[in-house]
This record gives C-alpha cells, sequence and structure tokens, in this order.
C-alpha cells in the first residue's frame, strides 16, 4: 500500500516530511504514528494506513513533497514482523503504543501516561523546524532538555517546560530572553518552513484577488450583558473566561445562512455555494504562523458548545495537537486580532473562500441611543468588524447588506437566553 501526502487543509499544496518514525523492514501497525509533517497550517502526527512492513521510503526527512505524493511503501501482512535481526518492541514502547488515544476517540478522553522511555541515542539532533526556532531564541542546549516525545525526542512542549522550569530556580537564573532589534540589526534570518508557507500563500491571494475591505462598527452591549451574568459561573465551570468570540461566530453564522453567497468558493468562473457553514478560526501559533482550525456545521450548535469547541480547537492548535481533518472544509473564517488591542484590521481571504472577517477591539465610547420619547447617550461596548471579500464572487452592496445583519444580530439577538440553551 502507498502512503501519500495527506490533505492537510483546502489551500495546502505540499508539506515538509520532518521525522519518520519506521525504517525500512520495520514492523508497523494500522494508525500507528509513522511520520510528522509540517505545512503552514499545522504540524501534526500522521498514522500508518494500514498494517504491514514498511517496503520502501521514498521522501526523506526534511523533504517537502506535494499532497498526493508518495512517501513510503507498506507491504501489508496479516502478522507483520520487525525486520531481519530485530527484536519485538521493547515493553516500554509496546505500552506507549497500548495506551495511545485512537484518532476516533473524543479529545476529552483522558488516559494514563506510561513512564517514559529513555532517549534513543541522537533522538536529540532530530528537531522538528518550530523546536529549533524555539531553541535558538532562548539559547538553550538541547541535551539539557527532557523529551517527552517518541524515542525522547523533543517537543515544543518540553522547550516551554524547561524554559518555564528554569524561569522558577531559586537563584533566579533565566534563560536570555530573544535577541533585540539591536543585537540582529543587519542580520539576515532566513524564514522557517511555517513562516515560508504562510508568506506564499498570502502573497498568492493578495495578487489573485480583488480584495475589498469594508467596516461596521457593532454595539456589543447585549453580548457584554450575558458575558457579565454568566460569565463567573461559566469560568468556574469551564476553567476559562467566555470571550466575545463565540458569540461573533454564532451571529455571522446566522447571518451567512441569510447571504449564502459568502459562503461560498470561487473557482475561475464558478462559484460554488457551500451547504454547510464551516467557520475557521484563526489561531496565531507563537508569532511563527497561523493555524486555522475549523469549527463545522455551527448552525446546528448551542452557543456554549461553540465557545467550547473554540477554546478547545485554540489550545491544541497551539499545542500541536490537530487532527487533519480539524483544518479542513472550511467555508469562512473569522480572525480575533481584537485580542491585541487593534481598531481596524484589513485581513487577506483565505482562498477559496470569497471572505474573512476580522473582529477588531471592544472599546467603550458613547454612543447614542434612539428611542420613541428621544435620543440619550450612553456609554457602550462598541465593537468594529472589518470584513475583506472577493470582488468577483459579490457586490459591495451584497457584502454590506450581510455587515448590516451581523450588526443587527449581535445587537438585538437575546444572547443571555442563548448562552444558557
Amino acid at each position: 500500500m502507498d502512503v501519500i501526502m495527506p490533505q492537510l487543509g483546502e489551500t495546502v499544496a505540499e508539506g515538509v516530511v520532518t521525522r519518520w518514525y519506521k525504517k525500512v523492514g520495520d514492523a508497523v501497525k494500522a494508525d500507528e504514528v509513522l511520520f510528522d509533517v509540517e505545512t503552514d497550517k499545522v504540524s501534526t502526527e500522521i498514522p500508518a494506513p494500514a498494517a504491514g512492513v514498511v517496503a520502501e521510503i521514498l521522501v526523506e526527512e526534511g523533504a517537502t513533497a506535494k499532497v498526493g505524493a508518495r512517501l513510503a511503501v507498506i507491504r501489508e501482512s496479516g502478522a507483520a514482523r520487525a525486520k531481519e535481526g530485530g527484536g519485538p518492541l521493547s515493553s516500554a514502547a509496546s505500552s506507549e503504543g497500548a495506551q495511545r488515544i485512537s484518532p476516533t476517540a473524543p479529545h476529552e478522553a483522558q488516559i494514563a501516561k506510561p513512564p517514559l522511555a529513555p532517549p534513543q541515542a541522537g533522538a536529540q539532533g532530530r528537531l522538528s523546524p518550530v523546536v529549533r526556532k524555539l531553541i535558538a531564541e532562548h539559547t538553550l542546549d538541547p541535551k539539557d532538555i527532557r523529551g517527552t516525545g517518541r524515542d525522547g525526542r523533543i517537543t515544543r512542549d518540553d522547550v516551554a517546560a524547561h524554559v518555564a522550569t528554569l524561569g522558577r530556580q531559586a537563584d533566579g537564573a533565566r534563560t536570555r530572553p530573544p535577541a533585540t532589534a539591536a543585537d540582529t540589526a543587519g542580520q539576515a534570518q532566513p524564514l522557517g518552513t511555517v513562516r515560508q508557507r504562510v508568506a506564499e500563500n498570502v502573497l498568492k491571494s493578495w495578487r489573485s484577488v480583488p480584495h475589498v475591505l469594508q467596516v461596521v462598527e457593532a454595539d456589543f452591549y447585549r453580548i457584554e450583558q450575558a458575558r457579565r451574568e454568566l460569565g463567573a459561573a461559566w469560568k468556574t465551570r469551564e476553567g476559562y473566561s467566555l470571550t466575545y468570540l463565540p458569540f461573533v461566530a454564532r451571529a455571522v453564522a446566522i447571518a451567512l445562512g441569510r447571504y449564502p453567497r459568502l459562503n461560498a468558493t470561487f473557482d475561475g468562473d464558478r462559484l460554488t455555494l457551500q451547504r454547510h457553514i464551516n467557520i475557521g478560526i484563526a489561531v496565531d501559533v507563537n508569532f511563527e504562523g497561523l493555524m486555522v482550525p475549523v469549527v463545522k456545521n455551527v448552525p446546528e450548535k448551542s452557543l456554549p458548545r461553540i465557545a467550547r469547541e473554540i477554546n478547545d480547537l485554540g489550545a491544541r492548535a497551539r499545542a500541536g495537537k490537530l487532527k487533519p481533518d480539524e483544518m479542513t472544509e472550511g467555508t469562512y473564517t473569522i480572525t480575533n486580532n481584537g485580542a491585541y488591542g487593534t481598531v481596524i484590521t484589513a485581513p487577506i481571504i483565505n482562498q477559496p473562500q470569497v471572505a474573512v472577517l476580522s473582529t477588531d477591539s471592544v472599546r467603550k465610547k458613547a454612543v447614542v441611543i434612539e428611542a420613541p420619547e428621544g435620543d440619550s447617550i450612553a456609554i457602550r461596548p462598541v465593537g468594529v468588524l472589518a470584513q475583506s471579500f472577493d470582488h468577483r464572487a459579490v457586490d459591495g452592496a451584497y457584502a454590506a447588506s450581510f455587515l448590516r445583519e451581523l450588526k443587527l444580530i449581535i445587537e438585538t439577538r437575546q444572547w443571555t437566553q442563548d448562552l444558557q440553551s
């Protein structure tokens, strides 16, 4: 059976094989992790498609391969044996395989972690580009970091844990912070794999799509009211704060149902309206690039469920633990720049989608409140919603009507009731 480079997102055309867990002649089980692949969207472990013996490895570690390319060949067998001269898997490795969560199991499942096997020779030298970058930024020695990955490989979480440990040492010793602008002036810094892919994709989108930006302000009073009334209980129960983002995602899904030409893909002279409303949430990964996990079938989900999924996907995106199918089938994208205090952002469309929304900062402003008895002025939380759309797909009037609908939903919906559903 051929092992091929999987599709890890609609716009992903290639990936870098960063690690093979098996050698030619090794036995492999179905769904056992076979290799790591890194793209501009995700860094993830890819399981073996079948049980057998690895007959060929066609793409070496560090090489880039197109989606659909043959990477290896597995000779299927009912009872695959380890390569000639090799013994069975060690008890520690067998325990690790037995404890691994099945790809089909719910992500909430909790399992006991087996004892870590000692690092194999050379494990610390097999570092992913992301891990190498983090180690360089903090001027660390890989030999000082305990790897918890397979065969003792150092992961992103291992580096973060090591840095945190150094920061807590009693003598106050800390790793040196990343170099300042003065330190790096005049130095050429090659782009990492993730940054290269992001650069390629956004440049392609910017050059090929006629972007148009439209901006509206929305009164977030009703959303803030729901957060004020139920936010404390939510944080106690769920363990994290309730942000504006799930409310906006819910409102976007409702508005897209009424303006389906923005929930579409553009291809040449064809606009394909999508059956489902699947909203991608852009997640920054330590300033190294973006991942866009997708909340699928949003209109069918309650506000609390949307909030939980956004939090879960974001946390696992930053930890590099997304599954490949969690990055696919997006029909519209939201990027939440307001967390950094931005006023207006003109986002770049995630092709082949036709629109993307930036939720910028929510600030208190004096607002005129219209009422039958007369106008009044009140202090309200006002947010900026900035949408870039593909002018080939729709005109300004259609896109502006969508934004007007989105604003109306945010301002008038009974969000407290939604949050209690």
